[in-house]
């Protein structure tokens, strides 16, 4: 196996152009093509199709890309640890967070591997749950910290903590006005939620049915900005956990009461690729997220 060809194919799949990779590497697209060319014929099949507006990758580079990624990852960190002591976490890890819980979390956790481990460099990427599982299946991403929503761990998922849903509403609404508020009281609420595919909304659609709960979802936003703002401005109301809505507090004007009966328990979770294996690296890296969980 090739492995500057196949970082080049990579390269391909982020950029979607061939011309752009041809600047990234400082050379001409015919001489990245004549590569790509190399490669699909060592495939025995094409890995893209070619299209006015770039490159798209086939259903055998789509079958491939996350295979590859795996083995691009363990070649670099092997490499790293021949250059280095094995006994020494050395290399990149690549982390998916959701934006509530990147901060502090994880600005917290370079400060301790810059301290315990300098070797260590952190690539960390935010987005919402069905895009850090999607980075996870496809090896993008080493690890993930997202929500769960059953009490049991499953597929080597660590969980962190847990932590209680919210109903949001605007600043001085009388339902979110008390502490906590019952699950049957969002029956025919307007409600701003998180866009499908979504495990939370899975989730929230699973017990409004086992509660008898009627749903009303008129906007649906994977901007928790967004949905905050039109909480405070147009008197709907959303549901979040506790992180998020600490930060978004901070600059909407907003009000919020613990949902019970039942309540809605999410588990913040630090999950693993199933691609590739856990470096020493990785290894380490989990081991001081589950040191600093109480900051989640």
């Amino acid at each position: 196996m090739n492995y500057e060809l196949w970082k080049i194919f990579l390269d391909a799949v982020e950029l979607g152009s061939l011309s752009k990779v041809a600047m990234l590497h400082n050379t001409n697209q015919p001489q990245i093509s004549r590569q790509m060319n190399e490669l699909e014929a060592q495939c025995g099949g094409r890995l893209f199709n070619r299209t006015g507006r770039g490159v798209e990758l086939t259903d055998l580079g789509q079958y491939l890309l996350p295979k590859i990624r795996s083995w691009l990852n363990v070649t670099d960190q092997l490499n790293n640890e021949i250059l280095h002591s094995t006994d020494t976490p050395i290399g990149t890890v690549r982390i998916a967070s959701l934006p509530s819980t990147a901060h502090p979390l994880l600005s917290t956790l370079y400060k301790v591997l810059q301290e315990k481990y300098p070797l260590i460099k952190l690539s960390v990427r935010e987005g919402q749950g069905v895009h850090l599982e999607k980075w996870l299946e496809d090896g993008s991403v080493d690890l993930a910290i997202l929500y769960r929503f059953n009490p049991t761990p499953k597929q080597g998922d660590v969980y962190l903590t847990q932590a209680d849903t919210y109903l949001v509403g605007c600043e001085g609404d009388e339902l979110t006005r008390e502490n906590e508020v019952d699950f049957k009281m969002i029956s025919h609420l307007p409600l701003v939620t998180f866009c499908r595919p979504s495990n939370w909304r899975n989730f929230l659609d699973h017990m409004a049915y086992e509660n008898g709960v009627e749903l009303n979802i008129v906007f649906e936003a994977d901007s928790i900005s967004l949905q905050t703002h039109l909480v405070s401005e147009s008197r709907i109301y959303t549901m979040l956990g506790p992180q998020a809505l600490k930060k978004a507090s901070q600059y909407t004007s907003i009000q919020a009461a613990k949902i019970i009966n039942p309540t809605l328990k999410r588990y913040i979770s630090l999950s693993i690729s199933k691609h590739g294996y856990l470096t020493p690296a990785c290894k380490a890296v989990m081991e001081e997220i589950r040191n600093l969980a109480d900051l989640l």
